[in-house]
Parts: structure tokens; sequence; C-alpha cells
């Protein structure tokens, strides 16, 4: 049987019989350690970023910059409180700050005219995660960034304003275009059965 160390991949980020050790051994700056956590860790802080980023190589960017916080700011790290969550706290803001520093790169889409009739609930049956993933990520930075940020985290509108430094006004035209957009995005992938979604 091999060392649990090996396996970290297949553990539970919230298993703090391997997290803890492995946490102190990173804030002394173990660099196998730091492999591990990393490893670990990939495959939900890529979910995060991807869920924020347009593309992979925007998730990744964000990514890359949320391990440089994570390993510069470890020991900020309470015990008794769950690493997951602070390390997803950690992801969400690396995100916020991207958008703040590429924010004059997007170009803002205007929605004008769309049809906001109702989606019909066996619309969105027909429909995978993954479809669904894929098409906020077609959001104009802004829109993907509230919707996130709201219906994903949980974050109310006060709360967003402050983090992104908008008003509750811009927050909420924005989720509410975000909405708009989506259904007219699903109501054409249930139309003409395509995922071709910008």
């Amino acid at each position: 049987m091999r060392p649990v160390e090996e396996n970290l991949s297949y553990l539970d980020l919230d298993n703090k019989n391997v997290i803890d050790p492995l946490l102190n051994k990173c804030q002394k700056g173990d660099r196998r350690a730091q492999k591990k956590l990393f490893q670990l860790l990939y495959p939900y802080s890529m979910s995060i970023c991807l869920r924020y980023a347009h593309d992979e190589d925007e998730a990744m960017e964000v990514l890359n910059d949320g391990y440089l916080k994570i390993f510069s700011k470890i020991d900020q790290h309470n015990p008794n409180r769950s690493f997951k969550a602070w390390a997803r706290r950690i992801f969400i803001n690396t995100a916020i700050d991207h958008y703040r520093k590429n924010e004059k790169h997007y170009h803002s889409l205007e929605i004008t005219t769309v049809d906001t009739e109702f989606i019909k609930p066996e619309v969105l049956d027909n429909l995978a995660a993954s479809d669904i993933q894929l098409m906020v990520s077609h959001l104009p930075p802004a829109y993907r960034l509230i919707f996130n940020l709201y219906v994903v985290e949980g974050y109310n509108h006060r709360e967003i304003a402050e983090k992104i430094g908008i008003s509750e006004g811009t927050s909420k035209s924005n989720l509410s275009k975000a909405r708009v957009r989506l259904k007219k995005m699903i109501s054409i992938a249930n139309a003409e059965g395509n995922t071709n979604y910008g």
C-alpha cells in the first residue's frame, strides 16, 4: 500500500489529517509539499477559475496568480477553519482582481432587444452542466463576473458592489442582462441544437 501523501490527488480537501501536515510543510517552504498541495487543489481551483474566465488561457492566468497568493499567504490560513473555503476565497478574489486589471480591454456588449419569454424546464433538462458553463463563459466579462458572484457564490448585490467597486444598481442591471443573454443562448441551443453561444 502506498503512503497517504503519494495518493493526495484522491483525497478530500477537507481531510485535516492530510491538509494540516501538508500546510505546515508548505509554510516552511517545502517544494515537494507545495507541489502536492497544487496537485490536490488543482481540479477544485481550476473549476473556479474556468467559471470566471472567458477561456482556458485566461483561467490559467487567474489560477497561477491565485497559487502565488496561496503560497505567499499560507501562514495567514487559520488552521481551525476550512482550507478549502480559504483557498476558494483567494481564487474568487484573484478572478475579481484580474477583471479589474483587464476591464479596459473588455468590450461591453449591451443587449437591446432580446426575447425574454419563459424557458421551459424540459429545455434545461436537455442541457448538460458543461453546456451551461460554456454559455456562461460566453457572457461579456462584466456579466459573467456578476452572474458567478451572485448565482454561484451567493453574494448579494451590496457585497458585489463593495468587492468590485460598482453601484448596487449596476450589479443588479448586469445580473439581469446576464440572465437575458443566457435565456437567449438556451433558446438558440434548444431550437438549433448547436453550441455556438457567442
